[in-house]
């Protein structure tokens, strides 16, 4: 497989998800959010027009569940073709991340900004990034312990690791930055 064609970054994340298990839309996005929603972003407004296409190639199956009191739920199922599909894109080379970092903007043009203001942008992302070094190891653990026989568990505890070793990088900067921000207020 040479591109990934017609179908996106969305599609092979929702192929990769439903890998896992099948699931409906609203599984999916809460998948999203709990998992991949930590290095990954995904519009929630893709998700259902993807599986649609997706269906629509048979790459998925869709299969509806009536529930009483309730809109019925559609339950989405990987298909050999769809199987075969994520295989193929986790061979494509990856793709260099676009970066976007609004701190940094900020910083790159601080010397216009009020006093205390760049210090304050970077004590609140230190903080953040306290916390999210803290969660990704809580999760880890939580992996370790919750999914010790999946064969996928090394593989999601490889992008935690990930994310804790930014988190921890940033901890860093942030301090360091600091330093530089006190010496120029002295």
């Amino acid at each position: 497989m040479k591109s990934d064609g017609e179908f996106g970054a969305t599609a092979h994340a929702l192929l990769g998800l439903l890998s896992i298990r099948a699931m409906s839309g609203y599984d999916m996005r809460q998948m999203v959010s709990e998992t991949i929603g930590h290095f990954w972003s995904e519009s929630y407004g893709q998700i259902y027009p993807a599986l649609k296409k997706m269906a629509e190639a048979g790459l998925v199956e869709k299969r509806t569940e009536t529930q009483e009191g309730r809109p019925d739920r559609h339950v989405y199922t990987l298909t050999e073709a769809g199987r075969a599909r994520l295989a193929g894109w986790l061979e494509l080379p990856v793709k260099r991340d676009v970066i976007r970092n609004e701190l940094l903007l900020k910083l790159f043009f601080g010397a216009h900004a009020g006093e205390g203001v760049n210090r304050a942008h970077v004590a609140a992302y230190l903080e953040a990034q306290e916390k999210d070094a803290a969660m990704f190891a809580g999760m880890a653990a939580h992996l370790r312990k919750t999914y010790a026989r999946d064969p996928q568990m090394p593989f999601w505890l490889i992008t935690l690791s990930r994310g804790r070793h930014d988190a921890l990088a940033s901890v860093a900067w942030a301090k360091e930055t600091l330093e530089v921000l006190d010496g120029l207020a002295s």
